[in-house]
């Protein structure tokens, strides 16, 4: 069967049907076999019951970390948390962010001697993630308490879950030869920048001084202007982490909208007719998403996402507004609350009601 990769980056690696190829069979069984699996939820999961199926719907906590090469430590901190909800028509896929700095009471968690208290959501994390053992058994740990976290916040169940890491995220990017990203505002980049002849080059950001450091000497501040245009890998992962100057007005929420912009970017590029009619790069785009991510389907065999969701494709997700995309600050801190309105977005996703809610609240989508 001819393959058509659908990367829900951070999320969902599904290869689904349409039309014939000889030899598809064993594209998928090589797709299937290159995604890390893992139980990440541990005792956060919903059980045997509803999870042992995708026959009805299903939401996904997908955690993205950002972590440097030298970090050896416990500091590690999820950089992005996701909510991919798919609902049981199974004919869309809904992306919600959470923002990372968001005011919780995180649980006590016994298995590394945490004790709870309230502070930003993205420590969660840390309170599983530190402790002896493996870096996979560290992260499990990190995901489940982060997923009891979020179901005493939002009451939302998971039926599965993901980690994806940004190292690897741009492998997936560099086997796409990159993707087309629509810039709304002229951006200052922070961790890049230009040397004396306009290539690129890694920088740093001072964040005491508010200023790029690192430039070469003749070399340049780099500026995404306004328009749709094609980007690197590198340009396109430096433009979804933005989320000071005057890329941002709305801080983390407008960078949580272009995270999502580029995994539908993504998506968009996997499902192309360059891709799918070239075996041997959709092999390497499909080995590169298998070590950009861990997936933890509950038990159900990944083949079976492959053929439920085959109908999906880019055009089918839908990108949710947290607190309408504003800032929305604890008065007196730098924490954010969730708004009145965007915990009835995490209730309807929790009562299975999320396409009727957004229905009548269409100012929530992002356009």
């Amino acid at each position: 069967m001819w393959a058509r990769v659908l990367l829900v980056v951070g999320a969902l690696l599904i290869v689904a049907s349409g039309g014939t190829l000889v030899g598809g069979h064993v594209l998928i069984a090589r797709a299937t076999s290159a995604i890390g699996q893992q139980n990440l939820l541990g005792d956060a999961g919903v059980g045997s019951g509803e999870a042992a199926n995708v026959e009805g719907p299903v939401t996904m906590l997908l955690v993205g970390l950002d972590v440097r090469g030298d970090q050896h430590d416990d500091s590690v901190r999820s950089d992005t948390i996701l909510i991919a909800h798919i609902p049981a028509s199974h004919d869309q896929a809904y992306l919600v962010s959470i923002p990372r700095d968001t005011r919780v009471a995180i649980p006590d968690y016994p298995k590394t001697g945490f004790t709870g208290y309230s502070t930003k959501i993205n420590a969660a994390f840390q309170g599983g993630y530190r402790g002896p053992g493996t870096e996979s058994e560290k992260r499990a740990r990190g995901v489940e308490l982060l997923a009891m976290t979020v179901e005493q916040l939002t009451g939302i169940e998971f039926t599965g879950a993901a980690i994806i890491d940004f190292g690897g995220f741009e492998a997936v990017l560099r086997e796409l030869g990159g993707v087309t990203l629509c810039v709304e505002r002229r951006s200052q980049a922070i961790h890049l920048a230009k040397d004396e002849n306009g290539k690129v080059v890694k920088a740093w950001y001072d964040e005491a001084a508010g200023k790029v450091r690192g430039i070469p000497a003749g070399g340049s501040l780099l500026y995404y202007e306004p328009g749709c245009q094609r980007m690197t890998p590198q340009l396109a992962l430096e433009y979804s982490r933005l989320r000071k100057g005057t890329c941002c007005p709305n801080g983390d929420y407008d960078r949580q909208r272009h995270q999502q912009q580029l995994i539908k970017a993504i998506i968009t590029e996997a499902t192309s007719k360059g891709v799918l009619t070239d075996p041997g790069r959709l092999n390497r785009i499909v080995k590169a998403a298998g070590s950009a991510l861990v997936l933890d389907t509950q038990g159900v065999p990944v083949a079976n996402f492959l053929f439920t969701f085959k109908s999906l494709g880019a055009k089918d997700l839908v990108l949710v507004k947290t607190n309408a995309g504003k800032v929305n600050t604890v008065p007196g801190t730098t924490d954010e609350r969730l708004s009145e309105e965007s915990l009835q977005t995490f209730a309807a996703i929790r009562d299975k009601t999320l396409t009727t809610w957004l229905a009548s609240h269409p100012e929530l989508i992002a356009r």
